[in-house]
């Protein structure tokens, strides 16, 4: 399983260095061409505005070909460019997830904070930098985590989104979804058959229980 960090700017080598820990080969992927060999792909943290002008209409182009057709995980500035509305401001996304988020929706750097939030049933810790906010869920679109009243990471089909940082807590049980996910995904394709599975939600709470958590 090889999965690909987008490595523009912002957090990514935190996601790799997670990635690693759990047994996967990792690729910094800098050029739109390097999304033809990978699995999956991780959008890390940063500012999504500067993301679009890194990207270019040739790396956007190529890259909203990919979250439509492989396995994508967007946090923080991720989610935002993964979601389907973008408010203040206005911005163009990949329609990937459809949500409306709004950026920057709990303040300023200064304001970040480390919460406890609920991944499933069970407690997470979550770490809110600049984060944004889902707003609005639309159809078709699974919640896997909340804190208090707000939804902070969904999926939708094979792309995943949150609005926090999993990669800066211990607990790894995020990204191992999303790389069973990505696994989940060879499957399919390997055999040319889309089978019937439970919802994520539903897998992270039955792992938590055969775990004895």
């Amino acid at each position: 399983m090889k999965i690909g960090v987008l490595a523009l700017q912002g957090d990514f080598d935190a996601h790799r260095r997670r990635l690693e820990e759990l047994g996967a080969e990792v690729v910094l992927v800098k050029k739109p061409e390097q999304l033809d060999a990978i699995d999956g792909l991780i959008i890390p943290g940063g500012e999504s505005g500067t993301f679009l002008k890194l990207l270019g209409e040739e790396g956007f182009d190529k890259l909203r070909q990919f979250v439509h057709l492989k396995p994508t995980f967007g946090t923080c500035a991720g989610a935002i460019l993964l979601a389907s509305e973008v408010e203040n401001p206005q911005q163009k996304g990949l329609g990937a997830i459809n949500i409306r988020i709004r950026r920057n929706a709990y303040g300023r750097q200064i304001d970040s904070s480390i919460r406890e939030g609920r991944l499933g049933s069970s407690p997470l810790e979550m770490v809110f930098i600049r984060a944004p906010k889902i707003e609005h869920v639309g159809e078709g679109v699974e919640i896997l985590a909340t804190e208090g009243t707000d939804s902070v990471a969904v999926r939708q089909g094979r792309a995943m989104a949150a609005t926090f940082h999993p990669e800066l807590s211990d607990d790894t049980r995020v990204h191992k979804a999303f790389l069973d996910l990505v696994a989940d995904a060879l499957v399919e394709h390997r055999r040319g058959v889309f089978p019937g599975r439970p919802s994520l939600s539903e897998e992270l709470t039955r792992d938590r229980c055969r775990d004895g958590g």
